[in-house]
């Protein structure tokens, strides 16, 4: 139990439920639930999965937007609902974000947000940042470096930055990597310690 416990809380991230689910796992070994606590890791291991998928999501976003590529058909129109079912977030955080200043968003007439493309884009690098523990602070300072201000020198302000976006999502992806890595190890003590013990006490 010690072992695992270590291994769940080695890597530190925070965002989207992965901390919960990592004390979670630990709870329900302790308990001795060894099958709660297998459907747990199982749970645990497709989150990792899917933030790697978005980290990888937001730096080919910013690869495109440093490149001068189109951010999309411009076809998307979301309301503010739509958008945090989209982007797997509530809508506390999504207004939270907007609250900071991370994102602006247009109104249609009757005052009703809407969520473009691009803002959509955007909003998946932040959520990858977030994830990545960065402080909303400096989220809003690295995508003020990436502002599509035409007389900005994306590319200078971006080099002369302590932290990139790129830089940042690549850090998350090592730690995501890692984290993986000790939930399969995780899930294979889980199986081991129920079947030798062979204890599953009724919830």
């Amino acid at each position: 139990q010690f072992i695992n416990a270590r291994l769940a809380f080695q890597v530190e991230i925070l965002q989207n439920g992965l901390r919960r689910l990592a004390v979670d796992i630990v709870r329900a070994t302790a308990e001795c639930d060894f099958d709660k606590a297998i459907h747990l890791s199982q749970t645990y291991c497709r989150q990792i999965e899917t933030e790697t998928g978005h980290a990888e999501e937001a730096i080919g976003i910013v690869k495109d937007m440093l490149a001068g590529r189109d951010e999309g058909d411009g076809t998307l129109c979301l309301g503010r609902s739509e958008t945090a079912a989209y982007l797997g977030i509530t809508i506390d955080t999504l207004r939270n974000w907007e609250l900071n200043g991370l994102l602006r968003i247009k109104r249609k007439k009757n005052g009703y947000r809407i969520y473009t493309d691009a803002d959509i884009r955007r909003l998946k690098i932040i959520r990858s940042l977030r994830c990545a523990n960065y402080s909303l602070t400096a989220i809003l300072r690295m995508l003020t470096a990436l502002s599509a201000d035409p007389d900005t020198d994306i590319r200078a302000v971006i080099d002369a930055a302590d932290e990139t976006v790129i830089t940042a999502c690549d850090n998350l992806l090592s730690s995501l990597s890692r984290a993986a890595a000790n939930a399969d190890r995780i899930h294979h003590n889980l199986c081991r310690m129920k079947e030798k013990y062979h204890l599953n006490p009724p919830l």
